[in-house]
Formats: structure tokens, C-alpha cells, sequence
């Protein structure tokens, strides 16, 4: 295969190498805003593991942007898989920023200036141009540009678009919970997105969502194009995330309290985790540690992923609130966990850190919000709780040990729901045309 780097006067030849044999049509063009592995994190999780099955049925050419040059270690897994790997490296956010206001018009999202890089674009432009592809998946609304316009109009050519969630409402939230004058940017940002947003689902061939939930929620916003739309539920690497795994408790190192540990994983520099953590520290785990359950120490709140936000870390001077910061395996955190929770106020779509706790067969207390689009049943699979009070008394009920074949339960339901091989069936209904030429 080839892999390259992008530069501004053409291609240059970055690594990897020839197969010596040219790759089998069909051929699909690959678009994300971010490289799709490792998949470590929500938006990477999905991307891989779609690209990983359309490798099977397609010659792929991938092209993204890459933010953190610690991920170019991981090419050649993706060149392994791939006909073709394309890259630009992502610049700074106050580059991006001023590139995005640079790039600002009357009536146009900022977001796409952000991750609009003009070789990237030339490169995909002059690929579906040429015709050189059957078919086109496209990762997240944000690089919809790149497979637009006359080039991609041509008459065969299947195009997907995963919108994943609906970002705009995303900004709407944002909007709804900010002050003046960030509040005006992100309602600015909400409106011109849905714009964008409703175009493009009117444009591409199929544009998908991460639950049947998110469609339908997008299909009242954009009825045109409501005979377009369907979804691609979440999955859950199974193998990885095995409850039988022998994890090391990182809870029972010298130091540690051994108190019952509370657990909450993801990116902690993504505003809505930031908000999420920040609300339980505040809110819900006081009540928790005022009266913890007979016969038990006051609970501990662990935070862990990485890049904390500020407001994050400063949660961490908090009595019994730990911020670990970036760690080498999530899995052990969340295995000896008593309890797993997604407090998450502002959320669209499925949560992976909800099934994967699941997965490994942890009790798992969730907002309605972090619920959304999980194939579960409340109150047998998982727990789902509204508000402060609420949250503390569902989480207090399973250190107490009243909910015991909780997290067995969870385990079979994203067994039976959530395998990746089967929520991707759809896929090859959607490109099924494509992958038979």
C-alpha cells in the first residue's frame, strides 16, 4: 500500500510501501476529521471499527487530519489495511481558530473552516474527479465539503455520510448554557450547522446516525430528507473489554484508601464530560460521602482520562475526588470499580464509555442523556437517574449491594446488542451496489 503525507506542493512519499500488486476494485474513499486509531476515544472507537469492516469489501483510500503526532506511531496498522493512507497534520487550535475566522462567511459554520485543509481537499477533490471510486464513506458532517461539489455528482457513485449526532444541537446546548458573548457564537454555530447539516443529508445518497434515536431526532428537523436517513448503532469490542480479563487493581495500590471506588472515563479537556464530572463532584458525590451506606467508607470519585481541563484538575482538591490524568489502559479502572457512572447533562448519541462498562460487567448509573440509544433495559441492565438526589440514592443502592446481578446483566445486553459485527451489517445493505463491481 501507499502511505502519505500530504504537503503543500503535492505528494511525498511518507513510509510504508507497494504491495506489488495493485488493490482489487472496488474502491471506496475513506474521509475523517481525526486518524481512526488507535481507538482510544469515542470518535476514533467508531471510525476504526467502520473502516476496519469497508476494508474487507473495498480497496480503501483513507485520508484525515491528524492533531496529536504521538498517533503517527499507529500508520501502519491503518496502512495494513488500506490501499492508500493520506494524511495532513492538524494545526494548532489557535491556528485552526484563526484559519476557521479566517474562512468565516455570512451564513457558514465555523466548524467547517476548522477542519477544512486545502490539500486534503485538492487530493480527495482530484481522486473523485478522475473517478476513481466506487463508492464514498464520509466521517462526520465536518468533512462533507471534501466529497461535494460537481466531482462527486457522478452518476453511480454511492455516497455515506455519518453524521454520527447532530452536532448542531450540540452548539444549541452550548448556547443554551453559556453567557454572553459565547452564548451568541455557539447559537450563531447551531443555526448555520443545521443549514449545512440538512443540505448535505440532502445531497449524499444515505446519511446515518449513531441511534435510531438521533435520526428520528434529525428527520424532525430536516424532513426533506427523512427518506435518506438511517442509523448505525454503536458497538463493543467484546474480546477487548472481557469482564475475565485479570486486571490489576489500580485501587489497591500502597496509599489507597480502599474506599469503594466511582469511576468515570473519557477525554476530560471534551466540554460535555467536563461538565458532567464536575456536576457529580459537586452535586451528587457529597450526598454520597454525608451517609454512605452501612459498614462502608465514604465513597472516592475517580476521573480518569486524559487531558484534564483546569476545571477538572481543581475537582481534584476536593475530599475524596481523584484525577488520574491519562493512564495506559482505562480497563482496570473500570473492572475493580464498584460502580461505573455517565452523569452527562449535555450528550447526543451513544456513550462508549457506557458500553464499555457494560461490557466488562460493571453496574452502571446513568443519566436519561448518557442512556440514550444503549439497547438496554433500565432498572434490569443498568440504572438511569435524573437529578442530584436521584443519582446519589441509585448509586448508594448498588454499593449497598441491592442490585447484584447488575453488572451480568450488562454484560448480556451489549453481548446480544451491541457486537460491532452485527451493528454493521447495515453498511453493506447502504454500499451493497458499490461492493459488487
Amino acid at each position: 500500500m501507499e502511505a502519505q503525507l500530504l504537503g503543500s506542493k503535492g505528494l511525498s512519499a511518507f513510509g510504508g510501501g507497494s504491495r506489488g500488486a495493485a488493490p482489487p476494485s472496488p474502491r471506496l474513499l475513506f474521509l475523517a476529521h481525526r486518524i481512526p486509531y488507535p481507538p482510544d476515544k469515542g470518535e476514533k472507537i467508531r471510525a476504526w471499527h467502520i473502516l476496519d469492516h469497508l476494508a474487507d469489501r473495498f480497496a480503501v483510500e483513507a485520508g484525515f487530519l491528524v492533531d496529536d503526532p504521538a498517533d503517527l506511531q499507529h500508520l501502519p496498522v491503518l496502512e495494513r489495511r488500506c490501499a492508500k493512507v493520506v494524511w495532513r497534520p492538524a494545526l494548532s487550535r489557535r491556528q485552526v481558530a484563526a484559519r476557521a475566522l479566517l474562512r468565516a462567511r455570512p451564513g457558514r459554520p465555523l466548524t467547517l473552516g476548522w477542519f477544512h485543509d486545502p490539500a486534503l481537499f485538492a487530493w480527495a477533490q482530484q481522486g473523485l474527479a478522475a473517478g476513481r471510486y466506487d463508492a464514498v464513506f464520509v466521517y462526520s458532517s465536518a468533512m462533507a465539503p471534501y466529497a461535494m461539489g460537481p466531482a462527486a455528482r457522478r452518476p453511480g457513485l454511492v455516497r455515506v455520510l455519518d453524521m454520527v449526532d447532530v452536532d448542531s444541537e450540540k452548539w444549541r446546548a452550548y448556547a443554551a448554557a453559556a453567557r454572553p458573548p459565547m452564548a451568541w457564537v455557539y447559537a450563531r454555530e447551531a443555526r448555520t450547522l443545521l443549514a449545512f447539516e440538512r443540505r448535505t443529508a440532502a445531497e449524499f445518497d444515505r446519511t446515518v446516525f449513531v441511534s435510531a434515536e438521533e435520526a428520528r431526532h434529525f428527520a424532525a428537523l430536516a424532513p426533506e430528507s427523512a427518506d435518506r436517513l438511517g442509523f448505525l448503532d454503536n458497538g463493543v469490542d467484546l474480546a477487548r473489554f472481557d469482564p475475565a480479563g485479570g486486571y490489576p487493581n489500580p485501587y489497591a495500590e500502597p496509599g489507597r484508601s480502599g474506599a469503594p471506588a466511582i469511576v468515570f472515563t473519557g477525554t476530560m479537556g471534551y466540554r460535555p464530560n467536563v461538565d458532567a464530572v464536575a456536576w457529580f463532584a459537586e452535586a451528587v458525590l457529597p450526598l454520597l460521602r454525608a451517609a454512605p451506606p452501612a459498614g462502608l467508607a465514604p465513597p472516592e470519585f475517580w476521573i480518569v482520562g486524559a487531558n484534564p481541563a483546569p476545571a477538572v484538575q481543581a475537582l481534584a482538591a476536593q475530599p475524596g475526588v481523584h484525577v488520574t490524568g491519562a493512564v495506559p489502559d482505562v480497563r482496570p479502572y473500570v473492572a475493580h470499580a464498584a460502580v461505573s457512572v455517565a452523569p452527562l447533562r449535555i450528550a447526543r448519541g451513544i456513550q462508549n464509555k457506557v458500553l464499555e462498562a457494560m461490557a466488562l460487567a460493571r453496574p452502571v448509573v446513568a443519566t436519561p442523556q448518557a442512556f440514550e440509544g444503549v439497547r438496554a433495559q433500565p432498572g434490569r441492565d443498568l440504572l438511569v437517574a435524573e437529578g442530584a438526589a436521584e443519582m446519589a440514592a441509585q448509586v448508594a443502592a448498588v454499593l449497598a449491594g441491592q442490585h447484584p446481578g447488575l453488572g451480568a446483566a450488562a454484560r448480556a445486553a451489549v453481548v446480544a446488542g451491541h457486537d460491532w459485527a452485527a451493528t454493521l451489517g447495515g453498511l453493506d445493505v447502504m454500499l451493497g451496489q458499490a461492493a459488487t463491481r
